[in-house]
């Protein structure tokens, strides 16, 4: 769990403004959450959107890679790094 203060991804909506905005674009919809790497701009929905902007644009970026290997890559930059997420 991060220790950076997140607004709860189930209060995103009652919060209103920009953050509720940008919950359907954020939350998963396997698993019906926030990721954490997500919710630690929930205090700051213009970053948040930010880092959506270039996951989105990532993921989705090349027709020389698909996403699963785009996916794996970050896997293993994370795993290089020592992320837990």
């Amino acid at each position: 769990m991060a220790w950076i203060e997140m607004v709860p991804d189930d209060e995103w909506k009652s919060v209103g403004g920009h953050l509720a905005e940008l919950y359907d674009r954020t939350v998963d919809p396997d698993y019906g959450r926030v990721d954490h790497i997500m919710a630690v701009h929930s205090l700051n929905p213009r970053s948040l959107a930010a880092h959506q902007s270039l996951y989105e644009s990532a993921m989705s970026g090349t027709a020389s890679l698909r996403k699963v290997e785009r996916e794996m890559i970050a896997l293993v930059v994370s795993l290089e790094n020592e992320c837990h997420y």
